[in-house]
């Protein structure tokens, strides 16, 4: 079964210098936290800000390509996680058929929050261990984790 996410936020996890994309379920109160990078991290905060580019970015190049081919992103599913890596799916549909298109996650959610598609997650990878994963991340934060703030 799928259930409908949303992007919740990001954070940044100075231990490992990524960010954590969050998602949280739309009809409830699941969380799941996904290491992702940088230049992915940018690009999803430019989509929830609605920030425009004077030139199209990786995934504007995406949704353009989708548009031009005549295509349309219908959601994007987050499918399995296999040794502590997601694994997701885009979906596209033309008048033809409905093709899914393997994705990172973090790149699946920032062509989904252009193309106005919704985020899925597959019920069996969305489980307690995931909210416990975030959690005991937050816990095991000291101040000096954040570096110096001016």
């Amino acid at each position: 079964m799928l259930v409908q996410m949303k992007v919740e936020g990001l954070l940044f996890d100075p231990r490992s210098n990524m960010y954590i994309m969050l998602l949280k379920e739309v009809d409830g109160i699941n969380t799941m936290p996904i290491w992702i990078g940088k230049p992915e991290a940018d690009s999803i905060a430019l989509a929830l800000g609605k920030v425009a580019t004077p030139r199209p970015l990786t995934h504007d190049l995406i949704k353009n390509i989708c548009n031009g081919l005549k295509a349309k992103v219908t959601r994007v599913v987050v499918t399995e996680i296999f040794e502590n890596t997601y694994y997701a799916l885009i979906y596209l549909a033309s008048d033809k058929a409905e093709v899914p298109v393997d994705s990172r996650p973090s790149d699946a959610v920032a062509v989904a929050l252009r193309a106005n598609a919704p985020i899925f997650v597959e019920d069996s990878i969305l489980e307690k261990r995931s909210g416990d994963e975030l959690e005991d991340w937050l816990k095991n934060l000291k101040p000096e984790d954040f570096g110096n703030v001016m």
